[in-house]
C-alpha cells in the first residue's frame, strides 16, 4: 500500500499551480458503466439538536425553510460526487461529507436537496442564494475567496499518475521517452506534461473516461489529472488500476459558501476539526480500496 504524504507537501510550501478548474472541471462517468465503489460499512451521520449559528443569514435561510438545506454537488465523478441514473442513489466521499454538514446543522437525509452545479457557474449559485454550500472538489483560491468564502479544507490533493497495476512507472520521474500519458482535451494536467515532460508522448480525448478505457486496454502508459478523481478510478477496479508518484502539485478542497458568512464557515470548521474519526470513516469507505492512503488536512480559519 502506497502512503501519499500529502502534510509534506504543504510543508514544503509547494504553491498551486495547477488549479482545479482545469482538472476536475467535467470529469466523467467512470471507465466501464460509471459506477462508483465503497468498501465496509457507510458512515453514520448524527442529526444534532438545537443548533443555533448566531448572525449566519445561510443557517437563517435553512431555518425558514423548515431545516431543509440545499447543497450544490458533482454527480459524474465515481466515488467523489456520483448519481446513478438507475437507482438514484448519490454516493461519493464529497456527498458524504455534504451531508456529515447537513447533519451538523440539525438537518436530516431526507431534507437536503442536491444540486448539481457545472464547474464554471459555483460562485454565480453561491453568491446569488440557489444553494446554501457547495461540497465537489472545489479548490480553494485566492481568486475565489474574493467572491465566495471556504471552510476547510477537507481533503488535499494535486495531480497525479494513474497506472496499470503491474505499472513499472513509480512516479513522475518515469515519465521519459517512449511513455504515452493521457489527458482531457486542453486541461491544466496535459498542458502540464507537455511543458514540463517534452519528451513524453500526449494522448487527449474529451473525457476522463476515454483516457481510463485506453490505459485498461494498453494503448498508453498513464492517466493524469487531479489525484483525488484518479484515486476515485483505482477505488473502482483496484485490481486493475493503481495510483502511483507523489502529486506534482497542490490542490485543497473546501466548502463553499456565501462570502461574509463567517459563523457558519466557523461551524462548519469546528465541524472539521472535532470530527477526524468521521473523516477517516467516510474516507476509508468511498475511496479506501484504491489502496492510497491519506490524512485529512489541517482547517485554515483564514
Amino acid at each position: 500500500m502506497r502512503k501519499t504524504k500529502l502534510s509534506a507537501i504543504l510543508g514544503a510550501g509547494i504553491l498551486a499551480s495547477l488549479v482545479l478548474t482545469g482538472c476536475a472541471e467535467g470529469a466523467p462517468p467512470a471507465a466501464g458503466g460509471g459506477e462508483g465503489t465503497t468498501t465496509g460499512e457507510a458512515p453514520v451521520f448524527e442529526v444534532a439538536t438545537d443548533v443555533a449559528i448566531e448572525g449566519s443569514p445561510t443557517f437563517d435561510a435553512i431555518k425558514a425553510r423548515g431545516d431543509k438545506v440545499v447543497v450544490g454537488v458533482k454527480e459524474d465523478q465515481p466515488n467523489l460526487g456520483y448519481l446513478d441514473a438507475v437507482t438514484g442513489e448519490r454516493t461519493g466521499f464529497d456527498v458524504d461529507v455534504a451531508r456529515w454538514m447537513a447533519a451538523s446543522l440539525g438537518v436530516s437525509e431526507e431534507n437536503i436537496e442536491f444540486k448539481p452545479i457545472a464547474s464554471a457557474n459555483r460562485e454565480q449559485a453561491i453568491s446569488n442564494g440557489d444553494i446554501d454550500y457547495y461540497v465537489g472538489t472545489y479548490s480553494i483560491t485566492d481568486k475565489r475567496k474574493d467572491q465566495i468564502d471556504f471552510a476547510g479544507p477537507y481533503f488535499e490533493t494535486g495531480q497525479g499518475l494513474l497506472v496499470g497495476a503491474d505499472s513499472e512507472i513509480t512516479g513522475v520521474d518515469d515519465l521519459v521517452a517512449g511513455v504515452t500519458v493521457c489527458s482531457a482535451t486542453g486541461s491544466t494536467p496535459i498542458q502540464n506534461i507537455k511543458d514540463n515532460y517534452p519528451e513524453v508522448t500526449t494522448t487527449e480525448f474529451d473525457t476522463y473516461s476515454q483516457c481510463v478505457d485506453q490505459l485498461l486496454n494498453g494503448q498508453v502508459d498513464a492517466v493524469t489529472t487531479d489525484e483525488a478523481i484518479l484515486i476515485g478510478y483505482a477505488a473502482q477496479d483496484p485490481e486493475q488500476l493503481k495510483v502511483v508518484g507523489e502529486p506534482f502539485s497542490e490542490e485543497l478542497y473546501g466548502i463553499g459558501l456565501a462570502k461574509g458568512d463567517d459563523a457558519l464557515r466557523d461551524h462548519f470548521n469546528t465541524t472539521l476539526e472535532e470530527g477526524g474519526d468521521m473523516w477517516q470513516s467516510i474516507f476509508d469507505y468511498n475511496l479506501g480500496s484504491s489502496g492510497t492512503t491519506v490524512s485529512q488536512p489541517a482547517v485554515d480559519r483564514y
